[in-house]
């Protein structure tokens, strides 16, 4: 296309754009916030606007070119998508998950998902699942030759896969049969601390190799270790190293190193950290390509994919809320290159997902394929020099991971002397932190919560099978809150309630008493407002002084004693400062998960 020269002339009127220019500009916008000083050279600036990943990655504020890694569509290590002709405008495989433990039911739903939209089942079997022997039933209908299924049996992997595989040739499918048997030892491990058999999971594969060209016999989930709290780089190496691990275990089984890579399909998790989760998927790509490398695999021997929405994001307070959480998610499983994604239905944390959960789940993927037309861009964040550095750094991070792995035996004997749990656990705790200070806000939970609100009414779910590493979910401490607040509520009839006592006017004190009824409502604790004169007659035993700085000089001591003298047992101060009177203060960064317990306790709401 040829640019018109009247275009050209625009542009030349246009100082060159410059890095040195636009620090200059920065610093003159953080000098007036008090980020920067007169004093503080250019070549710092940058730094001040950077942030860290749990991982250590520095995440700037301006890239450039010089910054991101070169690549093409298509070839190796395929961090810029694998197929960018042909296929890659089909889409990606839409799997939904069945883990209802009647028969029916599930089956029912598994022929309602593929009526409309999915493309291949995913079955969670044994404990917390279907029961193995009704697995024939549950498949009844299903073209094993057109829907590929993917089994997650656990400890009873073997067992499903036998009765899998016979219905597989009893059809006379054995040649179209397509899926995964789900076999994961070392994921086994991480999530129970009772690994499964190397050896039957390799017996599996060659089986497949032999008998079932199409299905895949080894899944290497790495989502026990974000479901621990784990980084993104953490899931990575993690994944790496069990894939190695199983890679030795097939050639040594008598599968050549291209049969063995052929076995394999990661399933990792993707949240709403949009370029951080499209980044992950790139990333993983980038290091099993590397990996191939080393073992002599044949070029091409990329990575293949299952993205699921993540657990850990999930919540049960606001549930709507997790249609958004998923839908970005599940678009950066598709702008990252997923093979498969997996969608988590928005009432997952309440128990079993009903029809109108499972629809949402299935159509928020067909509104990116069909109607965004996602699958037919070729690798849409390719170029981003953001995307490209992010990618590249998170590779290096999750590398260094696992070579540290490697050095302590590999992952199971990792799992095994608790080097994995422990790293997991300080992730964890960081993002607890984070997440108890707001930094990491949590839309219905930590900011803007319903106290009014109704939960849908689900079935409970069968427990899963525990005794690894620990599950944990980001709003789990916020939630938990709010459990003994609607306990309380149940007891006695009422909420427990804070009283915000406003100082002049509506337009000085609405923002402060805006975010103390915000942070305290995160708690399940019920605000009223008003003078501080009218404390007594609020029925609360706590109170918030809101106002401006200014206010706060002349009259937080006169209000802290008015409070006082009418019953408050606790007078918190939205904002910072000392005042006589005052006990403590809210203000934004305070850990408010510590205010929101002390608060409670304060309030005589038991644990």
């Amino acid at each position: 296309m040829t640019v018109p020269p009247e275009e050209l002339e625009l542009a030349a009127a246009f100082p060159p754009a410059e890095r040195g220019r636009w620090r200059e500009m920065v610093k003159g916008v953080l000098r007036r916030s008090g980020a920067a000083t007169d004093d503080t050279p250019l070549d710092e600036i940058e730094g001040l606007l950077t942030r860290v990943s749990y991982d250590g990655v520095p995440i700037a504020a301006l890239y450039t070119r010089d910054e991101a890694p070169p690549g093409r569509p298509g070839l190796a290590p395929y961090v810029r998508e694998v197929r960018p002709e042909g296929e890659g405008v089909a889409g990606w495989d839409v799997r939904q998950r069945h883990a209802h433990p009647d028969p029916a039911v599930t089956r029912e739903a598994i022929l309602a998902d593929l009526e409309n939209g999915v493309t291949s089942v995913w079955l969670r079997l044994g404990d917390g699942g279907v029961p193995v022997r009704a697995l024939p039933d549950v498949l009844r209908g299903v073209l094993l030759d057109l829907a590929p299924v993917v089994l997650d049996a656990g400890a009873a992997t073997a067992e499903a896969a036998e009765v899998f595989l016979a219905l597989a040739a009893e059809r006379g499918n054995a040649a179209d049969a397509s899926g995964n048997l789900g076999a994961d030892p070392l994921g086994l491990a991480a999530r129970t601390g009772a690994p499964g058999s190397m050896d039957e999971a390799a017996a599996l594969a060659v089986r497949c190799v032999r008998e079932f060209p199409r299905l895949r016999a080894i899944t290497v989930d790495g989502t026990p270790y974000h479901d621990a709290g784990g980084s993104d780089a953490e899931e990575l190496g993690a994944a790496v190293a069990a894939g190695v691990g199983y890679l030795r275990a097939l050639t040594g089984a008598g599968l050549s190193v291209d049969e063995a890579f052929g076995q394999l399909e990661f399933r990792l998790a993707v949240n709403a950290d949009q370029f951080g989760s499209i980044a992950k998927l790139r990333a993983m790509r980038r290091l099993w390509t590397r990996v191939a490398e080393v073992s002599g695999a044949a070029e091409g021997a990329a990575a293949r994919i299952h993205a699921v929405t993540s657990a850990a994001m999930m919540t049960r307070r606001d549930p709507w809320v997790n249609m958004l959480r998923t839908t970005i998610a599940a678009f950066a499983a598709g702008t990252g290159g997923a093979d498969a994604v997996t969608v988590q239905p928005f009432d997952a944390r309440l128990g079993l997902p009903d029809g109108f959960a499972r629809r949402i789940a299935r159509n928020t993927q067909t509104l990116l394929l069909e109607e965004s037309s996602l699958a037919r861009v070729v690798d849409p964040a390719g170029g981003s020099w953001y995307a490209e550095s992010r990618t590249e750094g998170l590779a290096q991070a999750a590398w260094t991971w696992f070579t540290e792995i490697e050095k302590a035996g590999g992952l199971a004997a990792a799992l095994d002397s608790g080097l994995v749990a422990d790293r997991l656990a300080a992730t964890w705790a960081k993002r607890r932190g984070d997440i108890a200070r707001r930094r990491a806000p949590l839309t219905g939970v930590s900011e803007f919560p319903n106290l009014a609100e109704t939960l849908p009414e689900r079935d409970e779910a069968p427990p899963g099978p525990g005794g690894g590493l620990p599950v944990v979910t980001y709003a789990q401490d916020f939630e938990a809150l709010r459990d003994r607040s609607d306990a309380h509520a149940a007891a006695t009839g009422a909420r427990p309630r804070v009283f915000l006592a406003t100082l002049g006017p509506i337009a000085v004190h609405t923002a402060r008493a805006s975010f103390a009824a915000n942070l305290f409502q995160a708690g399940g604790i019920e605000t009223v407002g008003g003078a501080p004169e009218e404390f007594g007659a609020s029925g609360a035993a706590v109170a918030c002084i809101c106002s401006s700085d200014r206010l706060y000089e002349e009259r937080a001591a006169d209000a802290a004693r008015i409070l006082r003298e009418a019953g408050a047992v606790k007078v918190w101060l939205a904002g910072k400062g000392t005042y006589e009177g005052v006990d403590d203060h809210v203000h934004a960064g305070c850990d408010a998960v510590g205010v929101l317990e002390t608060t409670l306790h304060d309030l005589g709401v038991s644990e």
